[in-house]
């Protein structure tokens, strides 16, 4: 008779790497559990209730404490680090081995944060999935492909690639649409809810089933012309003006193993965020 699967179970310490409102979020709803939760922000932030700060610079390690707590679970939310605003290639490898050799020790549950961006030169309209190679046409794609690879190799990371995060706080497209700025109506886009991309992060760092390579994209990729009209129905607005000539760029992403690995999305589709979105942002 087979043994039953361990129910997942949440860390007992948590270290997130690159406290911004993502890593918040997660830190927040795992300190609700119970987990002591610790957050590495370069700087100022105001923490959650349960949620102990760090103040370093993890592409400085002159600026990062010598030794970082021991924990049992590690998210890696870092932006692509920039000098002047330029993005090396590689400018993922210091703050991850800064961050490596200022932990006591490597956690046996590591979740690194990319994006799916490693795609940017798949245009063609194809659907892409996890078994697709990236194909990062800039430096700052070229550095998420190269952070994933260090990840891997120094912590053993499962990887998960969000698409575009909306959700409470990310209503970039809502101003868009509110300003009348132009958009490119043919262009492909995905997108996966905060509160799903969350879900996902937990259950990859809680599952013993937990996939090593995860897209975090809903089951509803659009143009964007498509979702800028939804949201302008919703807001009451006119649509916004076409930007001309029309030009089919972005990307198509499948998203079938976050939907075999999660089940149900909280939110499956753009219209059911975004009418949710406006509806909070009229009360």
């Amino acid at each position: 008779m087979s043994t039953p699967a361990a129910p997942p179970s949440a860390p007992a310490r948590l270290l997130i790497a690159g406290f911004g409102k993502l890593g918040a979020r997660l830190g927040e709803r795992y300190a609700a559990r119970g987990t002591e939760v610790f957050g590495v922000r370069r700087g100022e932030r105001t923490a959650g209730a349960g949620v102990e700060l760090i103040r370093a610079d993890l592409a400085d390690s002159d600026a990062t404490p010598a030794s970082l707590p021991g924990v049992d679970a590690l998210v890696i939310t870092l932006p692509p680090p920039a000098v002047d605003g330029v993005v090396a290639p590689d400018g993922y490898r210091r703050p991850l081995e800064t961050l490596a050799a200022s932990l006591p020790s490597i956690p046996d549950r590591v979740v690194f944060v990319s994006s799916t961006r490693v795609f940017e030169g798949r245009g063609d309209g194809s659907s892409i999935s996890e078994t697709d190679a990236p194909a990062p046409t800039s430096d700052r794609g070229r550095a998420l492909v190269d952070g994933e690879r260090r990840a891997v190799e120094l912590f053993g990371a499962s990887v998960v690639r969000p698409s575009g995060i909306y959700g409470p706080g990310r209503d970039s497209l809502i101003r868009r649409v509110l300003a009348g700025d132009p958009i490119q109506y043919a262009r492909r886009t995905n997108r996966v809810h905060e509160t799903d991309l969350v879900r996902a992060i937990e259950a990859l760092l809680e599952r013993a089933d937990a996939p090593q390579l995860l897209h975090a994209t809903d089951a509803t990729p659009a143009s964007l012309g498509e979702v800028a009209t939804f949201v302008a129905g919703e807001l009451g607005v006119d649509a916004p003006p076409r930007i001309h000539p029309e030009a089919a760029g972005g990307t198509l992403l499948s998203g079938e193993r976050m939907h075999a690995f999660l089940g149900a999305l909280d939110y499956p589709g753009y219209r059911d965020g975004y009418a949710e979105m406006v509806r909070l942002r009229a009360a």
